[in-house]
């Protein structure tokens, strides 16, 4: 699934080549992903210029005046600009054209989202409830631990709660929570002042570099261009059981918590 670095290195690839385009056409293939699409989009958006492309948490904001269009990738889903005379592949579901360019929305799964938001889009149902953005100011080690106090939750799914904070997916939390050293099965409401103190700075940092490298192509993401990310690569634990860990060379371990798969260092991660 498309992480916060993934859906931040779309916008930023989108927001460089099409802010202040306008919409000549739209084409739509399917009558829903994982709601409804809107049925007069086409009509909605056209002749609109698009402002600007904000994020938030994994949802993409795209700003034409009179409303945003709210664009989530789901599962497996990805936005690239091709040229407009390029033929769409089968799970091609919708085309939004600027010019010679189009936007085109790839989702095999079908488990994104388009829909159409008048007014402040904050205060829709899928944006009312999201937690703190981990790469603003606002979430610092003392706003964290006021959040997870009083919670029995091991700390990695509650730092994958985008309750709590958005955006940190599987592959990120155990990143983070390596560089941080700290035990994913630790209690999240029992956090020490100090190891809050590590482990927000490591969250950023391990974002921000997902950001620069790209973000993770694991299985279906792919950059606006097309091309892949880097930072698989760069993985400290994930995806790497029984391989020596980066820091001691100690075997990393693999556990399941909530369903999901977990990578950690018995050594470095206490």
């Amino acid at each position: 699934m498309p992480e916060l670095p993934e859906v931040e290195v779309t916008r930023l690839g989108l927001a460089a080549r099409l802010t202040g385009e306008k919409v000549d056409q739209v084409t739509t293939r399917v009558p829903a992903l994982r709601y409804p699409l809107p049925t007069d989009l086409s009509r909605t958006l056209a002749k609109r210029i698009l402002g600007d492309i904000r994020r938030r948490g994994k949802y993409l904001l795209f700003d034409f005046g009179a409303g945003h269009l709210l664009i989530h990738l789901g599962m497996s889903g990805s936005l690239r600009l091709v040229a407009r005379h390029e033929p769409p592949l089968k799970h091609d579901h919708f085309d939004i054209g600027f010019g010679p360019q189009v936007l085109r929305m790839h989702d095999p799964r079908r488990f994104g989202a388009a829909l159409w938001l008048e007014g402040d889009p904050d205060r829709h149902p899928l944006l009312a409830r999201l937690g703190a953005e981990p790469l603003s100011r606002q979430f610092s080690p003392r706003t964290l631990g006021a959040v997870l106090a009083g919670k029995a939750l091991a700390i990695k799914p509650a730092i994958m709660d985008a309750g709590i904070v958005v955006g940190v997916g599987n592959i990120y939390a155990s990143e983070s929570l390596h560089r941080a050293g700290i035990d994913p099965r630790l209690p999240a409401g029992g956090l020490s002042p100090a190891r809050l103190a590590r482990l927000v700075p490591a969250i950023k940092t391990t974002l921000r570099a997902a950001i620069r490298a790209g973000g993770s192509t694991v299985r279906d993401y792919v950059r606006a261009d097309g091309g892949a990310g880097d930072f698989q690569q760069r993985h400290r634990v994930y995806g790497r059981a029984a391989e020596p860990c980066r820091q001691c060379g100690t075997p990393i371990r693999l556990l399941r918590q909530g369903n999901r798969a977990t990578y950690f260092c018995p050594r470095c991660q206490r």
